[in-house]
């Protein structure tokens, strides 16, 4: 099984590291091959996702991607910042469905930015759909005003776009993703304001005849914002669309303590994903040894479940993890009182250790 490794920037490559040697540690058959992404693909190749790099993850069995960007690069034109190299892989691959899945460890119980007896036991799984909506909607650009109060002022515009197919697929992997687990699904649209949305939630509703033993219910964005926040026990598995989804998620991210500990897995019609932890590039911490790398050593573990198929590895790293956190040891953005401060390097060698 060939891994491509794909580090990327910040604190990309310290992350990386640490969840290779765990993937190492399993003494399993995988040939592993790395390839520069992001600001460093600019500088091996004047391009964030050199042609290389991407040829390399079409042929491999699975992509995992540290995280890309750099202040220094905000001057460059649009096409050649370190952000298009993710954008760009979603769409070469066709990578469509984003598994974000918040879990509250309950030795975190503390961290989390709400009350211990609001999150205590929480477990949601966010799908986002990646390939459509106004990231990837055309057409998109800058013109002068036409019309309107402000016409002859220059205007920056994005089209929100999806089709049909393109929202029953991810509805079907919602759907299947919730009959694994409480069978209950959570629609988040703005289906009272946006004609895409309308489009969404009348497909969804249609795809959900397919599938009789899951609940599905509809959510404004707005109101799903706020009840993450309020009451986000109630939600089990949330499917919404691409902008939307980036949001939520990270909001997400901060009821389980820190965004240092969210995996993401970004999957294809045949479970070729790419894995990759849900927080940045980090650059003003990098090089520091401060990250927090278990958030990439657990998207290794989503790898070996969604698209190896080792589903017993998966869960000895993520028992692993479990009982580093209570052994007492934080990265700084997980400290709590009366727990132990460890850097990048030995949080991986005590999930190492554990393994």
């Amino acid at each position: 099984m060939k891994i491509a490794v794909l580090p990327g920037d910040g604190i990309g490559p310290e992350i990386v590291n640490e969840a290779v040697g765990v993937l190492n540690a399993l003494d399993e058959s995988f040939e592993i091959e790395y390839a520069p992404v992001g600001g460093a693909g600019y500088e091996a190749a004047g391009h964030p996702l050199p042609e290389d790099t991407l040829t390399l993850a079409k042929e491999a069995d699975a992509i995992l991607f540290g995280a890309v960007g750099d202040w220094k690069y905000d001057g460059l034109a649009r096409e050649l910042r370190p952000e298009q190299a993710i954008l760009g892989l979603r769409k070469h691959l066709q990578l469509f469905a984003n598994f974000r899945p918040a879990i509250l460890y309950p030795e975190l119980a503390g961290a989390s930015s709400l009350k211990p007896e609001i999150v205590a036991g929480l477990d949601i799984l966010i799908i986002r759909e990646l390939n459509g909506d106004i990231y990837f909607g055309q057409p998109k650009g800058f013109r002068q005003a036409l019309t309107g109060p402000f016409e002859g002022s220059r205007e920056g515009f994005d089209t929100m776009l999806y089709t049909v197919p393109e929202v029953v697929r991810i509805a079907n992997v919602a759907f299947q993703a919730a009959g694994k687990r409480g069978k209950r699904l959570c629609s988040v649209d703005k289906a009272n304001v946006l004609e895409t949305s309308q489009l969404w939630r009348d497909t969804m509703m249609e795809v959900s005849k397919d599938y009789p033993d899951v609940e599905l219910s509809h959510m404004y964005v707005d109101n799903a914002a706020m009840q993450l926040v309020r009451a986000p026990k109630h939600f089990d598995v949330v499917v919404t669309g691409n902008m939307f989804g980036d949001i939520l998620s990270d909001e997400a991210a901060m009821l389980t303590g820190s965004i240092g500990m969210l995996p993401s897995a970004s999957l294809d019609a045949n479970n070729k994903g790419l894995y990759e932890p849900s927080h940045g590039s980090a650059p003003d911490i990098a090089g520091k040894g401060i990250a927090n790398p278990l958030a990439t050593i657990l998207s290794v573990a989503m790898m070996l479940r969604y698209t190896l198929g080792k589903e017993e590895q998966a869960h000895r790293i993520e028992a692993a993890v479990k009982h580093v956190l209570a052994q007492g040891l934080r990265t700084p953005d997980i400290m709590q009182v009366g727990t132990t401060q460890v850097g990048t390097c030995a949080m991986g060698a005590a999930v190492i250790a554990a393994l």
